[in-house]
């Protein structure tokens, strides 16, 4: 579970309640003040129009991967760069003692369907390059589904702010359509002025607490899943070339940091100071 970004989430709602609390004599608000944050009209104006635009904005099938997009980026240990290197390491000690048509079984065993398609390229005994060329155009038209996912998330980033301002303007116009400066009517305006401005902040907190820290960590869980693919591939092309169990293990490590390789039981000690 991505315990950092429930963390995140839940301290900067807390920090802004708390400030919300604080009163302007250093005390703190009373519950019934601090209603004068809670607006029905704001919610429906910020939230509503925001996600309005998103169906607006992608096809039905984007929207629909949203729980799938939320579940990914809970999932902070779906990919490990130490088991893909072990595993491809088990494979090129089978491919050099059986052949290449000995991983076929293996390959099928695999979960992984693009782990699996790269085994099976190598088992049909297709030209290296054009092995290649089909994995790493599996990356990248993956990449770019990825990216349109989070980008998704950005374009929601940036229209909550915008639609806070509507709202705020909605709201200032009915406040001067009603304005009554006789009697008690310019007291009301403060009142007004307050409510108007509501719809601002939630437009801010849904940008930049929510929306905001959602694209962030669904692109570095492209990063991750990305750097693996990169690791497959160079090592099912290694595998391909005959290359020395031991040789490929020590090649693929350099993609990763000293530190990733020093926590790995089998790995040597990295330098430290390396990132």
């Amino acid at each position: 579970m991505n315990i950092t970004y429930i963390i995140g989430v839940i301290a900067a709602f807390g920090v802004m309640v708390i400030g919300m609390m604080q009163g302007g004599d250093g005390g703190f608000l009373t519950p019934g003040q601090i209603m004068n944050f809670v607006d029905g009209a704001s919610v429906f104006i910020t939230i509503g129009c925001t996600f309005a635009v998103l169906i607006a904005s992608f096809p039905i099938p984007t929207l629909a991967a949203i729980p799938k997009h939320l579940a990914v980026l809970m999932n902070t240990k779906k990919y490990d760069p130490m088991a893909i290197i072990e595993r491809l390491v088990e494979l090129a000690q089978v491919a050099r003692k059986n052949g290449l048509l000995a991983l076929e079984e293996m390959g099928n065993q695999e979960s992984d369907p693009f782990f699996k398609q790269c085994i099976m390229l190598v088992v049909d005994n297709n030209d290296a390059d054009q092995a290649r060329e089909i994995m790493m155009n599996d990356i990248e038209q993956s990449s770019a589904r990825h990216e349109d996912a989070a980008g998704m998330y950005d374009r929601a980033s940036s229209v909550a702010p915008a639609f806070g301002m509507v709202g705020t303007l909605v709201g200032l116009i009915n406040m001067l359509k009603g304005m009554d400066v006789s009697g008690d009517g310019a007291s009301s305006i403060g009142t007004a002025m307050g409510t108007a401005l509501i719809t601002t902040l939630y437009g801010c907190v849904l940008a930049h607490m929510i929306f905001g820290p959602i694209a962030t960590q669904l692109r570095q869980r492209d990063e991750e899943e990305t750097l693996c693919k990169l690791i497959i591939v160079e090592g099912i092309m290694s595998i391909q070339a005959g290359a020395n169990p031991k040789f490929l293990r020590e090649k693929l490590l350099t993609f990763l940091s000293q530190k990733q390789r020093s926590d790995d039981g089998g790995g040597k000690k990295g330098k430290k100071g390396d990132e």
